[in-house]
């Protein structure tokens, strides 16, 4: 399902302007990924896709239809929802919180545990752990079954809202590798939050670079931002010019490497030829 930001602002209670005049169209079966600092409006552009806040003016659509004109509980519901430090619900075991949904959109009981199961499969972790209570597991683990709980309804739609930042970084690369999975097997349309623009690059079919009020620094596929960056601050967030992407060759006897700039060898150039658009054909 295609989502569709039309000249959407978003004004808080005590003037605070999140997003100023927001217009995007993020495509269907495609994760794309918000990045920015804090306070940019990443968060508030996400959380008005399922309208836990509602925009002061413009509109968003899901496959053309206006959000405005759906019920927001029914609307919550058919959407899925993943967020930092998974909020689990601290009384009910891993099977329950990942049923929650289901059965609330009146599922049986026994068919949406039956549906938990398999999603602990999916998501990568064992049925024996669907007893515990959350405070049983490890950070990664009820991350894993905050993203179970959030496929469960089977939504067209994943909403995650800086979901692996309070988890240490190598769960968090095992995290970003099971995300990639699980779209790439389940094809849904994915929207993410991050404030880490290397995350949005591993994740992103698009992505979008945002400054103070939503305003949009540049959206596009990591490639087409590395390659081009629209401005300076584009390139300055990315860091074009600095770490492991301001890379340079260096010949040694074995051929030729790529180096960053802390002096750190990041792989070999395979086929300069290739890699040379000035070269013959």
């Amino acid at each position: 399902m295609a989502i569709e930001f039309r000249s959407v602002t978003k004004q808080f209670p005590d003037g605070t302007v999140a997003v100023d005049d927001f217009s995007l169209v993020l495509p269907a079966h495609k994760t794309t990924v918000f990045v920015g600092s804090s306070g940019c409006g990443k968060t508030t552009l996400l959380r008005m896709i399922n309208r836990l806040i509602e925009p002061t003016s413009g509109e968003i659509t899901i496959d053309g239809e206006p959000i405005q004109n759906r019920d927001p509980v029914r609307l919550r519901r058919g959407i899925g929802y993943v967020m930092q430090n998974a909020g689990l619900l601290p009384h009910f075991t891993v099977i329950d919180n990942v049923a929650t949904v289901p059965v609330l959109n009146g599922t049986p009981r026994k068919q949406a545990r039956e549906r938990a199961l398999e999603l602990l499969d999916i998501v990568g972790l064992d049925r024996s752990l669907a007893g515990r209570y959350p405070r049983q597991l490890s950070g990664g683990q009820q991350q894993r079954v905050g993203v179970a709980r959030g496929l469960a309804a089977d939504p067209n739609i994943l909403l995650m809202d800086e979901p692996f930042g309070a988890v240490d970084p190598i769960v968090r690369s095992e995290l970003q590798t099971e995300t990639l999975r699980l779209q790439r097997d389940l094809d849904k349309t994915v929207v993410f939050v991050t404030h880490d623009i290397d995350e949005a690059f591993l994740l992103g079919d698009q992505v979008v670079i945002l400054e103070k009020g939503a305003h949009i620094a540049q959206v596009g596929t990591p490639s087409e931002i590395i390659e081009n960056p629209a401005s300076d601050f584009v390139a300055e967030f990315v860091g074009v010019e600095r770490g492991a992407r301001a890379l340079h060759a260096k010949r040694t006897a074995r051929g030729t490497v790529l180096v960053d700039a802390a002096g750190r060898t990041q792989g070999v150039l395979v086929d300069e030829a290739a890699a040379t658009p000035e070269a013959a054909p």
